[in-house]
């Protein structure tokens, strides 16, 4: 006897609530209070519910539509991603449908929902972690996803090694003769999504350790909001200082202040970033260099292939990381 699979009607009964209630948390998840919808993809999760496909469910968007959830999408490097991407979907008359997060709870609605309304035909996730639950909705309800900067075994995925990379620029500055070397983070601790900024830390003091530098404490600022008092106080007893900020964002924001203070860079002051965002080179920052549009367009292709055929092999790609000289060290 074939068993027939769960419906919209067995989820309700299951999680206690009516209908309707389980239809708002699938099409309007933020119109659902948490709780309820927590109930509602676990009742889900349980019977192992897969959105309904249909023809006309496949046809109901023209061109075809990817999905691309991705956090803080209008900073440089996010946008650099996107561009990348959006150059292959449109070779292939793909819509790209930006799903923008900005909170946690905005997060797992997507990743909880996403799967079963059938509202795109793939799905590339950047900078977000995949729960063990998330990554088999996902494959239950057949959607094809590529991610950037996260791996999870049964989706293809592009990464890069932020431990690696820390340790890049620490040893660049090292071999420019520096000893007295700082490290400056993000500009707020995150709350949801990848946090290379640890990894980045991590390899900055790897490097000091290979290099037998002992760590000031005084001179590391995982997350820095006021660049200005922090590099006052750097500066204050003595000159030279190298700086490894782990973005560009942050490099930029030194040497802005730097310029402000009358330090010569790179003679006073020798700072190098992390990303290499195309204002980079305007500002003359010397820089670890990630392929940022190429890690878009790279995942694109992958999961346009995969569009087109489904069974082929799973890749995990590391992508290259390479320092780029410019004036600041």
């Amino acid at each position: 006897m074939i068993k027939n699979s769960p419906t919209i009607y067995d989820v309700a009964r299951e999680a206690g609530v009516s209908i309707a209630t389980v239809s708002r948390a699938i099409n309007y998840p933020q119109r659902v209070n948490p709780e309820t919808r927590a109930k509602i993809i676990q009742a889900m999760d349980k019977l192992a519910y897969v959105g309904a496909t249909t023809e006309k469910a496949k046809q109901s968007h023209t061109p075809r539509r990817i999905g691309v959830l991705i956090p803080f999408f209008t900073e440089p490097s996010f946008t650099q991603r996107l561009r990348g991407i959006a150059s292959v979907l449109s070779q292939h008359n793909l819509e790209m449908v930006i799903l923008p997060v900005d909170t946690k709870g905005r997060e797992q609605s997507y990743l909880q929902t996403i799967p079963i309304r059938r509202t795109v035909d793939g799905l590339i996730i950047v900078s977000q972690q995949l729960e063990d639950a998330t990554s088999r909705r996902l494959r239950e309800n057949h959607l094809e996803t590529v991610i950037i900067e996260f791996t999870d075994p049964y989706f293809s995925s592009l990464e890069i090694n932020d431990t690696t990379g820390g340790k890049l620029a620490t040893r660049y500055l090292i071999e420019k003769g520096h000893r007295r070397i700082a490290f400056i983070g993000g500009r707020s601790t995150p709350t949801f999504g990848i946090n290379p900024i640890a990894r980045r830390l991590a390899g900055y003091l790897e490097a000091l350790d290979e290099a037998k530098l002992v760590p000031d404490e005084n001179l590391i600022h995982e997350y820095a909001m006021d660049i200005g008092s922090i590099l006052r106080s750097m500066t204050r007893d003595s000159l030279p200082l190298a700086i490894f900020a782990a973005t560009d964002l942050q490099a930029i924001a030194i040497l802005r202040e730097a310029r402000v203070m009358g330090l010569r860079v790179p003679q006073d002051l020798a700072v190098i970033g992390f990303d290499d965002i195309d204002m980079a080179a305007f500002f003359g920052l010397t820089t670890i260099h990630q392929p940022l549009d190429e890690s878009g367009r790279i995942a694109a292709k992958i999961l346009v292939s995969r569009l087109e055929n489904p069974s082929q092999t799973i890749q995990h790609i590391e992508l290259p990381l390479n320092i780029i000289e410019r004036e600041s060290v």
